[in-house]
């Protein structure tokens, strides 16, 4: 079980940075993947004093702070309207509203996570983080990186108008997906995220919305097996998911017309 021999609420990022160099040191995020792991923290650091936990408009971008609940992900309706609720249906089966009342998005993100939902559907969308010392970083860039002891600020969404879809199959609802496809189209672009193959999200990019883009977008997709599912029935899915998110975009555009 987790074990905590002190805790510090850090008074400023360069403090929580500075305390975070040390590898039996942790930063706190909502504590819930923490707690069930078997290790010994030193000094587990809290961020909740730093004004991390608002979601802020701008005229290019939505800025969403590292200690913003996933429950506010859900129920923000600015950011909600303008993403088509994508991002609302990509958080809102995780566990239940107590779980998502706690865990945050600095969490989700900076633990780069094979099961997140949330990397899946922020890396289908026009996204950056803002690391405290590496400054800001593509999201898809992030997610490759080797984890380090910087510290997550933000995340940062940009405004782009288009289309986007989130689907996802659980073997019950509230479970880890088996798999999970998030995708956006903003003008020409077309942008697919494959997360729980059971690995880290995978960001691909797609010529058009037809069925055989789909087929072969799905072809590069590599998938595993593990206790939810088979490779063999993640790349079945694959193609399956693909195809219905091109679908559900393709049927926005026809009521636009």
């Amino acid at each position: 079980m987790l074990r905590i021999k002190e805790y510090v609420k850090a008074a400023s990022l360069e403090e929580a940075y500075e305390l975070n160099q040390k590898r039996s040191n942790r930063v706190l995020g909502g504590m819930l993947w923490m707690r069930m792991s078997d290790v010994q923290v030193q000094k587990a650091i809290d961020l909740s004093g730093l004004g991390l936990d608002t979601i802020e408009e701008t005229d290019t971008e939505f800025i969403i702070g590292a200690m913003v609940t996933l429950r506010e992900l859900e129920l923000h309706s600015v950011l909600n309207d303008y993403f088509e609720n994508t991002i609302r249906d990509a958080v809102q089966d995780i566990v239940g509203v107590q779980f998502r009342n706690l865990a945050t998005v600095g969490g989700s993100v900076f633990g780069r996570f094979g099961f997140s939902d949330v990397l899946t559907v922020l890396l289908s969308l026009h996204t950056s983080v803002e690391l405290y010392k590496g400054g800001i970083v593509p999201l898809e860039e992030f997610a490759q990186m080797k984890r380090d002891n910087d510290i997550l600020v933000n995340v940062r969404i940009a405004k782009t108008p288009g289309h986007f879809a989130y689907l996802t199959h659980r073997n019950t609802k509230t479970d880890f997906p088996v798999l999970a496809v998030s995708a956006s189209k903003t003008g020409e672009e077309i942008r697919v995220a494959v997360g729980a193959r059971p690995m880290k999200a995978e960001l691909f990019g797609a010529g058009d919305l037809s069925e055989e883009s789909a087929k072969k977008l799905a072809a590069q997709v590599k998938t595993d097996s593990n206790m939810r599912a088979s490779a063999k029935f993640r790349s079945h899915l694959a193609e399956v998911l693909i195809t219905r998110c091109f679908d559900k975009i393709k049927d926005v555009e026809k009521e636009e017309k």
